[in-house]
């Protein structure tokens, strides 16, 4: 069987993260098949080549989603800008999953919704709910309506550009937990931008054991306290003690996207000679 070939793009500027280990060990379980090589795109200012991989998955990161400013951003746009490119023109497609930073990002640069700075951080797990469109699409299959998902955001996407998603084909498929005690809009949390580009602006990769472990430690609980409040830090470890809050959310989008993504690229690999 051909292998292939993925890259993963991290934006986390160097910061020591909880996002990069579940992504890479998610990306293990597929180790018989793919080939993983990890861009520190804010660091080193660099970007997978378009020719040489298969699959990315565009990571969550801190800042502004929307600053334009710096040689990483113009070569992480002319990257998304290539793989659109790409995929519209050619037979064999790249497929991407954008996480957080990166879904904001990619929306904004599209111009698909607006890119606003949240009054509160959104900060532990939360219902997300599909869309009609959602229920149908196979990045929520095996999902209850709502599922859990953590969320770290200061910024959110709102109000859809409907012209500019039908322009290229893109479809939102989730939002934000019900607020009706607040009257703000609900952010998107998930578009599909065509069946090989998908994203989300929650942290699917977040593992409960994991993070458990994490937000259990005496200085992060110390800082989340201080930070968000002592009944904040509880509610989190009590989701993250639930074995069903985050894992199935875990177990089911990416490992799902990367799943359906090698199926339909080793399908269209031609056999090796021998």
């Amino acid at each position: 069987m051909s292998r292939l070939r993925l890259a993963i793009l991290d934006l986390y500027n160097g910061i020591p993260n909880q996002g990069m280990r579940c992504i890479r060990e998610l990306v293990k379980g597929f180790a018989d098949r793919v080939d993983c090589e990890v861009f520190d795109v804010r660091v080193d200012g660099t970007v997978p080549a378009l020719a040489d991989f298969d699959i990315y998955i565009s990571s969550g990161g801190p800042g502004d989603p929307r600053e334009v400013d710096g040689p990483w951003y113009q070569a992480w746009t002319g990257w998304l800008d290539g793989i659109m490119a790409h995929n519209e023109t050619q037979e064999r497609k790249k497929y991407v999953f954008f996480i957080c930073h990166s879904f904001q990002m990619a929306v904004h640069h599209f111009g698909l919704a607006e890119v606003t700075e949240r009054k509160g951080i959104s900060f532990g797990t939360f219902p997300v709910h599909p869309t009609k469109e959602g229920l149908e699409d196979p990045i929520f299959r095996g999902l209850d309506d709502p599922f859990i998902a953590a969320d770290f955001r200061h910024f959110q996407a709102v109000q859809p550009d409907d012209e500019k998603l039908d322009a290229i084909g893109a479809v939102f498929l989730a939002k934000e937990k019900e607020r009706p005690h607040v009257d703000l809009e609900r952010a998107l949390m998930a578009v599909r931008w065509s069946p090989e580009m998908v994203g989300v602006q929650f942290h699917p990769e977040a593992d409960a054991d994991g993070m458990l472990a994490h937000f259990g430690r005496a200085d992060i609980k110390q800082q989340i306290i201080a930070e968000h409040g002592r009944d904040k830090w509880l509610q989190m470890i009590e989701d993250l003690s639930n074995p069903d809050a985050i894992r199935r959310t875990h177990d089911a989008i990416i490992p799902g996207f990367l799943e359906r993504a090698t199926a339909a690229l080793l399908e269209k690999t031609p056999a090796t000679a021998e």
